[in-house]
């Protein structure tokens, strides 16, 4: 594998971007392109995964960790070196605990290089009317912006040299910002002609320019101040006769008058004239973006490993193989949002290696839809790079996740559910391929049962056609007992126990759904209807 790693996306700080990276991300999801789309994202719960996965420090790792999950990798290559990364920084604990100090002091300094990005300086010494607005002509944020970047490059080239190919990669990506542009005038002088900013080296020595100082103290620009009040002295006669006989009363209004009309003149100039087109020269720098975003990757790799530690359960590091279609072998498999800190939760087992086709029967809050989403939830993280809730896991990698549940609120053209719900549907199925994994829950909802039986038999036989890895969560036995006695797919139904879920998952199908239990528990079955007719 190459020591340059290549990331399939733009990088967080664009040219044009007018406030730092935010979480949640602005990521374009469609049934077109993507991984997920938007539905799904919807649906599995991806915010709630992202809240329980982030542990990140900086605001660009925070934007790194969302967009690995809004869009995670499709590319085996690029999961296996993050693996990689994270198994090296297990074994490494110098070289973690060197990476997570340097986290936390770019933690500290971050804001600092926003601020100097995006903010406006108003010339007062005032608060910040809001977040981006600060007091001042942009000195100090100057300084300390441009620090962040240049504490970054020399505490990476310090940390110790890591044998992963994608950590090597990262690091060397902050380190080669030392030789752009950019840092060349972070580190200055800079200077100023008419129309443009230069480093020292692009300066030719005749050609006359502005040096940049970035504070209002200048010995240039005081000793002018001065040679002019004195030149006034000299010239205007009422000035030099109040100068000969209040020397001393006049300096003291004079000098203060002439220092506050040249702070605005100067910080002005300055803020005009170099800070805002250096920063500007800063959020385009290609190298600036990049170790921008491989400081947030760093950041992510780290919260990774915090989710490891914090889980409670089992983790894994998930072999990801490679198929004509998409596969999964899962042993004690957690939800990772559910199942965080709660030592009670229970792993299941699922083989979708070879069935296409997987049913999953039983009654209301017997835990089916939990499962599925902890399926769909699990193939994202390994698609992160990142551990997986599970004893064991061996995945494909999906083109497509993508997980269809009932829209009622969202009925179009008058066709009712039945009609919206087969347009869901059909844009899943045109858009999935073999390497896909799709769930759904319930199907073909809103028509007789006899019709629902033959479109859904069309539906999964044209899925199984596909190749793809189709999961259906459903009450409609008899649709599974057909396809049992075809000998097509597997059956899987949630445990009870005395009428109350154990939240297995194990072989066979669910004829009972325990509706009456579940009405008796929110206090609306026979007796309770009754008892309310009755007033009582």
């Amino acid at each position: 594998m190459s020591d340059r790693i290549s990331l399939p996306y733009p990088t967080l700080l664009q040219s044009d971007a007018k406030a730092p990276p935010k979480v949640p991300l602005e990521l374009a999801a469609s049934a077109e392109s993507g991984v997920l789309d938007a539905i799904t994202f919807r649906t599995i719960e991806v915010e709630q995964l992202f809240e329980t996965l982030n542990r990140t420090a900086t605001r660009i790792g925070q934007a790194s960790l969302y967009r690995s999950l809004a869009d995670p990798l499709t590319g085996k290559p690029l999961i296996d070196a993050k693996q990689a990364a994270l198994r090296e920084l297990e074994e490494d604990s110098a070289l973690r605990e060197a990476l997570q100090s340097l986290i936390l002091h770019a933690s500290r300094r971050e804001k600092d290089y926003y601020d100097l990005l995006f903010a406006s300086f108003l010339g007062m010494a005032s608060s910040p009317a809001h977040e981006l607005e600060l007091g001042g002509y942009g000195y100090e944020t100057y300084k300390r912006g441009t620090q962040f970047m240049l504490d970054l490059v020399a505490q990476v080239e310090h940390l110790p040299e890591p044998k992963s190919a994608y950590l090597r990669s990262l690091m060397d990506t902050v380190k080669g910002f030392r030789g752009s542009r950019a840092h060349t005038l972070m580190l200055g002088p800079a200077y100023r002609t008419e129309k443009k900013i230069l480093t020292r080296a692009e300066k030719p020595w005749y050609l006359p320019a502005l040096k940049f100082r970035p504070s209002l103290f200048k010995p240039v620009g005081l000793s002018l101040t001065l040679i002019l009040v004195l030149l006034a002295l000299e010239f205007v006669p009422l000035l030099l006769d109040m100068a000969a006989s209040v020397a001393p009363v006049f300096w003291l209004f004079v000098l203060p008058i002439a220092l506050i009309a040249y702070a605005p003149i100067v910080g002005s100039f300055d803020r005009d004239g170099f800070i805002y087109p250096l920063r500007q020269i800063f959020k385009a720098s290609v190298e600036g973006q990049n170790a921008l975003d491989a400081l947030g990757l760093l950041d992510e790799l780290m919260a990774f490993l915090s989710f490891k530690e914090g889980f409670g359960h089992p983790v894994t590091l998930p072999r990801i193989v490679e198929s004509k279609r998409n596969t999964a072998l899962w042993q004690g498999l957690r939800n990772p949002i559910l199942a965080y800190g709660n030592e009670d939760y229970v792993g299941n087992d699922i083989d979708l290696q070879s069935e296409r086709l997987t049913f999953i029967t039983g009654p209301n809050s017997g835990g089916k839809t939990a499962f599925c989403k902890t399926l769909a939830q699990s193939q994202l993280l390994a698609q992160a790079g990142c551990y997986v809730p599970a004893e064991q896991a061996e995945v494909t990698v999906a083109d497509r996740i993508f997980y269809q549940v009932p829209e009622t609120s969202h009925l179009s053209d008058g066709e009712g559910r039945f009609g919206t719900e087969l347009k869901r549907t059909k844009e899943v199925f045109v858009a999935a391929s073999a390497h896909s994994l799709v769930i759904m829950d319930e199907l073909s909802e809103g028509t007789t049962h006899k019709e629902k039986i033959e479109i859904s038999t069309d539906i999964l036989d044209g899925f199984r056609q596909k190749g793809n890895s189709t999961l259906l969560i459903t009450h409609n036995h008899e649709l599974v007992e057909h396809f049992q006695a075809r000998g097509i797919g597997q059956a899987r139904q949630v445990e009870f126990r005395d009428e109350n879920p154990t939240y297995r998952l194990i072989e066979g199908i669910s004829k009972v759904s325990h509706a009456d239990r579940v009405a008796r528990k929110i206090g609306f079955s026979k007796d309770d209807i009754a008892q309310l007719l009755k007033g009582g």
